[in-house]
């Protein structure tokens, strides 16, 4: 199942890097948030995948869309042609990626270093008791990082405030040159 979804996930970039029309653009990578929102439920990580399914599929797309109201639909084509250096870089990038992430234990291991840790050892004995709240996840997002989720949410609302107000100042000088 995870590798349909995986295999599903690179079709979508495909898609979207091959696209043309922003809109189609925008809807494909809404697409690929929910695609990736229901790989976290397959890898059992329900909480990050609802926040990734209301951020990545939800306020983002949201915020495309708006920016599509106001600069267009079309991707303006590039006239002069890109060298192989930027694939070269992607490709190098990549490889360090996949080499770094080589010496990780396996997912779920039983014996990674995460498991051994005291910190992870508390959280798992203490955190309904501390929390109330019925799962681990929940007992870490809500209340052990609470301050640091509300920080989180905090830069997410300010940069959608941020970006709302750069449209409201663009379409305003818009209005004001065809005066």
């Amino acid at each position: 199942m995870s590798y349909a979804l995986l295999l599903y996930m690179l079709l979508c970039v495909v898609i979207v890097i091959k696209q043309r029309n922003l809109f189609v653009a925008v809807i494909i990578l809404g697409i690929y948030s929910l695609l990736a929102a229901s790989l976290l439920v397959v890898m059992d990580a329900v909480d990050v995948a609802f926040t990734e399914a209301a951020v990545g599929a939800g306020i983002s797309t949201i915020l495309m869309f708006a920016t599509l109201l106001v600069t267009g639909q079309e991707s303006l084509r590039s006239t002069t042609k890109t060298g192989i250096t930027p694939l070269l870089l992607v490709i190098l990038t990549g490889g360090l990626l996949i080499y770094a992430s080589l010496d990780l234990p396996a997912y779920g291991s039983k014996t990674a270093p995460v498991q051994k840790s005291v910190v992870t050892q508390y959280y798992l004995r203490q955190g309904q008791k501390d929390t109330g709240a019925p799962n681990i996840v929940t007992a870490v997002l809500a209340s052990y990082r609470g301050y640091d989720t509300l920080g989180e949410v905090t830069v997410v609302f300010c940069a959608g405030i941020g970006v709302f107000l750069l449209l409201g100042r663009r379409r305003k000088s818009n209005q004001d040159k065809n005066s």
